[in-house]
């Protein structure tokens, strides 16, 4: 098991090693993702992509940040794919265009705000169910909050949760530290290289008594959100910031 630790990127030869040795970041390494569509308890209906990839050792459910969409995960999926892991990345109610269209931000209409997309991560989580897979959290921004009271909601089924700069972004300033504190299961919290996001996730993750935490702070290049994955947006860190990703999906799964 995984051991609750901050690490810090490596310098030199071991961080280098570490990127060269990571799948390269090309939608070409895997088939294109499928379209799915769900229906969240109130009867919104959640566009998504599915990212399949053979033999999966888990199922990755990708929730996006505030005005953004599945297509922030454009990169991401299929490289998650390359390592053996299966993925499906969700349109939120709360989202926008800033990675391409969000289907159902715009079959919604107003946005309903942060929270009520809530229900479409637990709607994800329960059609995650029926694929007999790990299920694993990852959010980006406002979902990376909203991941541990949906992991808090479903204990003996989500395996581990990864959370890129969150924040307590609610009304309830104290919201997500009260579900982070009930998530017993892995945890990987990172955060860009800004003291006050920095705080905001150290927070967080302090609560969560699980004994498989990680908090990464990238050494030299961190970025708002999952974009600190994207290229485009953190040429100077994303190799390093990939490696750490990696390293604690391969100790959650093997």
């Amino acid at each position: 098991m995984l051991a609750a630790c901050t690490v810090k990127p490596a310098d030199g030869n071991a961080t280098q090693a570490a990127s060269q040795a990571s799948p390269k970041e090309s939608a070409q390494e895997s088939p294109q993702p499928s379209s799915v569509s769900i229906t969240a308890d109130d009867g919104v209906k959640i566009f998504a992509r599915l990212y399949k990839t053979e033999k999966p050792k888990a199922l990755i459910l990708l929730f996006h940040q505030a005005g953004s969409g599945k297509g922030e995960y454009a990169t991401i999926a299929p490289r998650l794919n390359a390592a053996g892991y299966e993925a499906l990345a969700i349109d939120q109610r709360s989202g926008g265009e800033l990675f391409g269209e969000n289907e159902t931000a715009r079959l919604v209409g107003k946005d309903p705000g942060y929270l009520a997309a809530q229900r479409d991560l637990q709607a994800a989580v329960d059609w995650a169910k029926t694929q007999k897979l790990p299920v694993i959290l990852w959010g980006s921004s406002y979902s990376s909050s909203l991941v541990f009271p949906v992991a808090a909601a479903n204990p003996g089924l989500v395996k581990a949760v990864l959370s890129f700069s969150p924040g307590e972004y609610f009304d309830d300033k104290t919201l997500i530290r009260t579900a982070a504190a009930k998530v017993a299961v892995p945890v990987f919290v990172t955060s860009a290289q800004d003291a006050a996001e920095i705080k905001d996730a150290r927070a967080i993750f302090d609560v969560v008594p699980a004994a498989g935490k990680v908090r990464y702070e990238p050494k030299d290049g961190g970025v708002h959100g999952s974009s600190t994955l994207i290229a485009a947006k953190n040429p100077k860190g994303v190799e390093a910031n990939w490696a750490a990703v990696l390293a604690f999906l391969k100790g959650v799964t093997g």
